[in-house]
Order: C-alpha cells, then structure tokens, then sequence
C-alpha cells in the first residue's frame, strides 16, 4: 500500500448463485477515518455483488485525492477491469465471440470511477478468500450477512477504534496465474465447457470467471475444465453424475 493512500477491501457473495446476494466494503482514508459498506439484492449473482463491492468503495473516496489501493479476492474483477476492459470498448461492449458483455452497466460503472482518478491511480490487488487476511475476512462476513438477511453492524469511526487489523496485508497480491499461463509458447487448448459441482448439482459453463464465481467458498465443490465432449462425459462420470 502507498503511503498516504486509500485503502479499500471490497467482496461479494450469492447463496445459490444466482440466489440472495450480498456485498461488503472497507474504505479507511488517510486521516485515519474507517467506513464499512454493505448492501444486498433478492436476487443476484456472486459476479454481480464483486463488482458492486468495488463500486462501492471507489465512490465513497471519489471526492478525495490519492492514489488508491484496492484488495479484493475476485479474479474475475481484477482481470476485467485491469485487462478485459480495453477490449470490451473497443468491440462496443461485446466480448470476442460476439456475445454481449455480462454485467456491462456494472463495468462501465467501475470504468467510470477509475477513469475519473489521474492515470495509474488505483491498483488492484489479489488477496486469496478465507485465508485469514484480516480486511478481506471482514467484507466477506458482511458480504455473507447481508446475502443471508442477517443484521451486521457497519462500523464508521476512527481507525484508532476499530478492532480489525485491516493494515495486516500480504505480501503477494499478484493474480493467480491462468492454467495456460507460464507454460512456454505452446497453444492454449480451447476450452470445450467448464463444469462445476456444488452441493451435488452440476452446472456447464461457458467462461472460467463463471465457474469460478459458482465454486467460490462452497465446501466440497469440484470444478474443471473440459476440451472436448469427451472429456466432458469422463469427468461427469468421474464424479458419478456422468
């Protein structure tokens, strides 16, 4: 984190997925001042309570100068605001297939609220969920009440106060690398479906950011990438289902 910086953990969840949905946000400002957000929807999805997290916190600090340091553990968020982004511009908010971009009113946004900061501003940083890194374990704690409609008192006061330890941050931040990633020049195989299990139900999935929002924090959930409709079928009946 920069000196004299903003400091903003954000998360999400969604019971179901879609299903009940919650968010949470932790902003502290250089003079020392915490505020907790959250919020929640009926009926959402997990990718949708990242993103509104992270706009969340970014529009609180819109009015204050300084560059901004964002921790959050969506590598769905990450990328598509880091990576993704240019190119759905570019395209008219289209992905590369054609189809429309998911969320788009959220990521336009979120593009918004980091356009409107001086250039290289914000940095977004990685931090594994439940890994007991004390901001990111708050905002999932309120993410999770809020999409379980239970009550959880946002704290808003000096930092001084405030029994998280929220400066205890990890070292590494670095996106998880993509399985491709880090293996030579050799093609990426394209995937033919991601498929999740949870709870004994199977899901197919088109893109990896929506099998990974599927699995996110639920105990016992399998997931895996398939090449082919053969390969498909032998990790369906791997996990018995097939």
């Amino acid at each position: 984190m920069k000196e004299n910086g903003i400091l903003v953990f954000s998360d999400g969840a969604a019971k179901g997925n879609p299903g009940p949905g919650g968010w949470g946000a932790i902003v502290v400002t250089p003079d020392g001042q915490v505020t907790e957000l959250g919020g929640g929807e009926a009926h959402t999805t997990n990718n949708r309570m990242e993103l509104t997290a992270a706009i969340a916190g970014l529009s609180q600090v819109k009015k204050l100068e300084g560059p901004v340091d964002v921790y959050t553990d969506s590598t769905y968020v990450i990328r598509g605001i880091r990576d993704w982004i240019h190119t759905w511009r570019r395209r008219n908010w289209t992905t590369t297939e054609g189809t429309p971009v998911l969320n788009r009113e959220l990521w336009q946004q979120l593009d918004a609220l980091v356009a409107a900061r001086p250039r290289g501003t914000v940095t977004w940083h990685y931090v594994r969920g439940h890994a007991g890194i004390p901001g990111n374990e708050r905002v999932d704690t309120i993410a999770d009440s809020f999409a379980r409609g239970v009550p959880v008192a946002l704290y808003e006061g000096p930092l001084s106060g405030y029994d998280v330890p929220i400066h205890d941050l990890p070292d590494d931040t670095s996106t998880p690398a993509r399985p491709s990633e880090g293996r030579g020049t050799r093609a990426k195989a394209k995937a033919y479906s991601y498929l999740s299990l949870v709870d004994g139900t199977v899901m197919r999935h088109a893109t990896w950011a929506d099998c990974e929002s599927r699995v996110k924090g639920r105990s016992g959930a399998r997931f895996k990438k398939a090449a082919s409709a053969a390969e498909e079928a032998a990790i369906l009946k791997s996990w018995g289902v097939g």
